[in-house]
Parts: structure tokens; C-alpha cells; sequence
């Protein structure tokens, strides 16, 4: 393919739906795939949900463990698989 040929807003520039549960962080208009994970982790450090001695875990409160499949804690590398299946 040439360079340049490509069409832009594909990937992580598409708008993608955020479900309810996920709105409720983020918004309920489509956005961006980064700007949704921009949006988690203001969430994140607002309510200083990091846990303090291992920073690649994130705490949940209530919003974030319906998103998280009910789980209380999971880490950076498994938020990004949660947030897709709340992602259209």
C-alpha cells in the first residue's frame, strides 16, 4: 500500500460506543478508543484508585467494577481487555 493511501480513523481513531456501564466514567457519546482510556484514567488517578504499592494495579470503586466484570482490582494490561468488551 502507499504511504498516505491509508484512510484515517481507523484503529484507535475510530469512535467507538461506550456501554452504559463504561458511560458512566466516560461519557455516553462515541469517542475515540484512547480517548476512552484517557477518560478511565482521569477517573483513575481523581479518586486514587492506584494501589499505592504496586501502581499497574488499579483499585476498583463500584463504577469501575461494573466495568470490570465485578472484579475489585485488576492491572493495567487487563484493563484494556475489559474496556473492549464494553466498547461497540
Amino acid at each position: 500500500m502507499a504511504q498516505g493511501s491509508r484512510k484515517a480513523g481507523g484503529g484507535l481513531a475510530r469512535p467507538v460506543q461506550p456501554s452504559a456501564d463504561l458511560a458512566a466514567i466516560c461519557g455516553s457519546a462515541p469517542l475515540p478508543r484512547s480517548q476512552v482510556v484517557s477518560k478511565v484514567w482521569d477517573h483513575i488517578r481523581k479518586n486514587n484508585l492506584q494501589n499505592p504499592q504496586n501502581k499497574r494495579e488499579i483499585l476498583a470503586d463500584d463504577k469501575l467494577k461494573k466495568v470490570f466484570g465485578g472484579k475489585d482490582r485488576v492491572s493495567m494490561f487487563e484493563m484494556n481487555k475489559h474496556l473492549s468488551n464494553h466498547l461497540k
